[in-house]
């Protein structure tokens, strides 16, 4: 006779036909895994290469620019390639630190600012940039390049106000400087409060030790005593204002401009970008 009982399967036919899902769900949990893992040590392994994107120059290119001397700096193991605006009568310097792109003949395609503002200009392209040679290997590496081209320069203008000047990234290596040098300013143009904080901004699935340049220029603010002065874009896109609102939270004495329609590429474009340096560099000159 047929029993009226629905039908039930045994523990044991549930657990054989549930091993194939469980061996595909397996599978699956380790092919993420492992392309997990392979995506982090391509960070490690190759983060110079997504980080920075130098434009080189022939080793024979001219800079073609009235009063601009190129200048050649040895350190271990390359040489860096540097701009050096000259002026008669200068009031000071400005240290110029630049962007994680490009080279020297795009990111000084006029010298019409620092001549009617009448500061002396000193730009260094960094390992692999332009006609500098070698390749970037590490932070303290880059640190160690920045130090050994302001020990060079700076002697040369004993007396006078120097501003130590970094955009984008060099905005973290001149906040380094700052904080083991003599400097009359220390000027930030979007600027990130570290590179760990970026990475989580843009990357966010990214472990922080996988970051091999925190660039912590929230913590070496913290020992500069210089003036510091901040500008960024409100419509940054790619360094939010966050950081510079973070930066100024954690240096209360720093000023902060905020430029409502500047990006992260245009800011300098903007009028009240030029007045506000202007009007810092002049204050400068006539303190001293």
């Amino acid at each position: 006779m047929f029993s009226d009982r629905p039908f039930a399967m045994s523990p044991l036919s549930s657990a054989t036909n549930l091993r194939p899902w469980l061996r595909k769900a397996a599978v699956l949990l380790l092919a993420i895994g492992l392309l997990y893992v392979a995506l982090i040590a391509v960070m490690l392994t190759r983060q110079e290469s997504l980080l920075f994107y130098p434009v080189k120059l022939p080793a024979d290119f001219r800079f073609d620019k009235p009063d601009v001397f190129e200048r050649k700096l040895e350190v271990p193991g390359a040489t860096l390639s540097a701009l050096h605006l000259r002026q008669a009568n200068a009031k000071g310097l400005i240290f110029f630190l630049h962007g994680n792109a490009g080279n020297l003949d795009i990111w000084l395609p006029s010298t019409e600012f620092y001549r009617r503002a009448g500061y002396d200009l000193f730009m260094m392209d960094y390992r692999g940039f332009g006609k500098s040679t070698g390749h970037i290997e590490s932070e303290a590496q880059l640190h160690a390049d920045v130090r050994a081209a302001w020990d060079t320069v700076a002697p040369e203008y004993a007396g006078r106000p120097i501003v130590i000047y970094g955009r984008s990234l060099g905005s973290g290596l001149a906040t380094k400087l700052a904080s083991e040098v003599e400097a009359a300013q220390l000027i930030l143009v979007s600027p990130y409060s570290s590179f760990v904080q970026l990475g989580k901004d843009h990357f966010p699935w990214v472990p922080s030790f996988a970051t091999r340049y925190p660039m912590r220029t929230d913590e070496w603010l913290t020992r500069v005593s210089e003036p510091v002065l901040l500008i960024h874009g409100a419509q940054d896109t790619l360094v939010s204002v966050k950081h510079s609102e973070a930066l100024k939270a954690g240096h209360p004495a720093a000023d902060l401009i905020v430029l409502p329609q500047a990006g992260h590429e245009d800011v300098h474009t903007f009028p009240a970008y030029t007045y506000s340096l202007l009007l810092k560099l002049a204050d400068l000159a006539a303190a001293h």
